[in-house]
């Protein structure tokens, strides 16, 4: 009894209600919850039927609409496309327009019945070798994963970032994220020599400003006319 008075008082003492619990998280931790809290809604799964089977993806939701971004090579040849939202709402999805393999971003569009929560983009001409990002994507169907790193590579001859942050099979079309939550690059692909066994580090990315310019060139009536399969 006496104990249970002195850990009351003990509370009390602290300013902490019984029951209340204060976590505390490093800055850098604060910064990966923040930016995950605010993006992941705007983040999608994305699974084509195509002739060999399921192509699987990330998309990233670019208009409250429905408007998604996404890799071309996830939807390429597809019979049909389905798309899952953060809260497992899934959507039949209308191809839009796609740039091809060199640039590999495509649009598709779903109808919900609310309002989205969208992305928003960087600067990627602002990005340097050696600053933090992070990628949320659907590796291996497990959706919503967050991961870290940093740009470790710029080619400035096939325009790509490359990232030590984790992509895997199923993040392609998802988002690399900077510090802010803004959209620098668009997953597209990994270095793996031994066939998708293992991540080794070595992820590409497409630079954020090519995606803008994509987005811009789709004519917008054919946006518009996109409608609910």
């Amino acid at each position: 009894m006496e104990k249970k008075i002195f850990i009351f008082m003990l509370f009390i003492f602290l300013g902490v209600a019984p029951g209340e619990c204060r976590v505390s998280y490093a800055p850098d931790e604060q910064v990966n919850i923040s930016v995950y809290e605010k993006i992941s809604p705007a983040i999608v799964a994305i699974e084509a039927q195509v002739k060999d089977g399921v192509s699987a993806g990330t998309g990233c939701i670019v208009s409250s609409d429905g408007l998604i971004l996404t890799g071309s090579h996830v939807v390429e040849n597809f019979k049909d496309i389905e798309v899952t939202t953060h809260n497992g709402q899934t959507y039949k999805a209308k191809f839009v327009a796609q740039m091809g393999k060199n640039k590999d971003l495509a649009l598709i569009k779903i109808s919900p019945k609310r309002p989205l929560e969208t992305v928003s983009f960087g600067d990627s001409e602002e990005v340097k070798v050696g600053q933090k990002v992070l990628s949320i994507g659907n590796p291996f169907g497990f959706s919503n994963t967050l991961t870290q790193g940093i740009i470790s590579r710029i080619d400035y001859v096939k325009n790509r970032f490359q990232t030590d942050a984790a992509i895997n099979p199923g993040c392609s079309g998802g988002p690399l994220l900077n510090s802010t939550g803004e959209v620098i690059g668009i997953s597209q692909s990994i270095y793996n020599p031994d066939h998708n066994i293992s991540n080794i580090g070595i992820g590409f990315a497409i630079p954020s400003n090519e995606a803008v310019k994509f987005i811009a060139s789709v004519d917008k009536t054919k946006i518009s006319s996109s409608k609910k399969n």
